[in-house]
């Protein structure tokens, strides 16, 4: 997975920034939210709503900047602006401040997630190459998302949640260093570029325009609608049905990172075993049902048991569907369809938010984040039959030639 030099660079830049991003969000924003301020489901579902706003605007810039000058650079300043927006969360005493903070964190957050997300086909252009690449950027985050959390936990512990928005932004700026010797493909001459808004909708029409890229597109936006109800209520979860403080939704969520990273590498040993829409679909299921396991009582011990085998099942959906995503893809579109993707993800985050407040209110937390789970995995199992169509349907992708490499110092 890592035997290649820019990968590994890739990957550990990757790890090093998202430990910090990790801790931020969850012992720190949540912490914020749930336990400092007092929010209510609704307020929560706010700032929920924000970042995922502004994520997705971040999205939809990086990818028309990711095909206009290469995802490394994107990456680098990315990072070098997302630390004051860090420090930056240091400042809120009231969950309006904090929303205003969160904004800016998300919107550059996104940004550098869609860059270094669009990096692995311009370093791979094989099938299985190009799988174990997507891996080891995946399992690099999910690593984080066991060493943010506990990080966060002890950070918080020890010196307050402060100190968690201070190790984020000075993690970004070690990312830019590790990142800034990395060589990848050049970027291919393909259309005249008529500005912004005009390669936005290029981009929009490419990826709406093939069946199997239009439906994993869509896919994604599902399963982030399912994980929405956990972005918006999982902190009260914790608050109100299990009874516990800010430290164990650290440690608990580590454990399922954990689970994530040995699903991520099982995608590392077998890459093209999980290649096929439909393959794609019953994974979307099953994570559906990690979901109801997960949060289906009020027992601790539960709930530490079923996160590292939901998180196993996500390990192996996110790289594998980013994948399939990348291999439909040509090199001069792959900005603007991972800007897409992630598009879908942050679509997928907001939406529910417009509902899960009310529904919290009325059915109470636990009920909403169940069924978050039981309507992806029905969902995704009514779908199970256009899976296999789009399968049949589908020939062998042809990807892009391969350019020449490109030096550092010009990229």
């Amino acid at each position: 997975m890592l035997r290649d030099p820019a990968a590994r660079r890739v990957a550990l830049a990757r790890f090093i920034s998202a430990t910090g991003a990790e801790a931020a969000f969850i012992v720190g924003i949540w912490g914020l939210v749930a336990f400092e301020f007092e929010g209510t489901p609704a307020q929560i579902a706010l700032v929920m709503g924000v970042m995922g706003l502004c994520g997705l605007m971040g999205s939809a810039v990086a990818g028309v900047l990711v095909d206009r000058y290469g995802p490394r650079r994107i990456v680098m300043a990315g990072e070098a602006l997302f630390a004051p927006a860090a420090l930056a969360l240091l400042l809120p005493s009231s969950i309006a401040q904090l929303t205003v903070a969160v904004a800016c964190a998300s919107l550059l957050g996104n940004l550098v997630v869609t860059a270094i997300g669009s990096i692995p086909p311009f370093l791979e252009t094989d099938a299985a190459r190009l799988a174990k690449a997507n891996a080891a950027v995946e399992l690099a985050s999910t690593a984080a998302f066991v060493s943010g959390p506990a990080v966060g936990a002890l950070l918080a512990r020890a010196s307050g949640i402060d100190a968690v928005f201070i190790l984020d932004a000075v993690t970004s700026l070690i990312a830019v260093a590790v990142i800034a010797p990395v060589a990848t493909r050049s970027i291919p001459a393909h259309t005249e570029r008529q500005g912004g808004f005009a390669d936005l909708r290029e981009g929009a029409r490419f990826a709406y325009s093939l069946p199997a890229l239009r439906y994993l597109l869509l896919l994604a936006a599902l399963i982030w609608m399912s994980f929405a109800a956990f972005g918006a209520l999982e902190p009260l979860y914790f608050r109100e049905v299990l009874r516990t403080g800010p430290e164990a939704i650290g440690w608990v969520n580590a454990i399922f990172g954990a689970g994530v990273a040995a699903g991520t590498l099982l995608v590392d040993r077998f890459p093209r075993a999980i290649a096929s829409v439909c393959a794609i679909t019953l994974l979307t299921v099953t994570s559906g049902l990690g979901a109801v396991a997960y949060t289906g009582t009020a027992d601790i011990r539960v709930v530490i048991a079923a996160a590292p085998i939901w998180g196993a099942v996500v390990g192996v959906l996110l790289p594998s569907l980013r994948t399939l995503i990348q291999l439909h893809t040509p090199d001069a579109f792959l900005g603007r369809t991972m800007g897409a993707y992630q598009a879908h993800q942050n679509l997928g985050e907001i939406v529910p938010l417009l509902v899960i407040p009310g529904l919290a209110a009325a059915l109470g937390v636990q009920p909403v984040l169940v069924g978050s789970g039981i309507a992806l995995a029905l969902g995704c199992t009514l779908l199970l039959p256009l899976a296999r169509t789009l399968d049949r349907q589908r020939s062998a992708p042809a990807m892009p030639e391969q350019s020449e490499p490109v030096t550092a110092p010009s990229r």
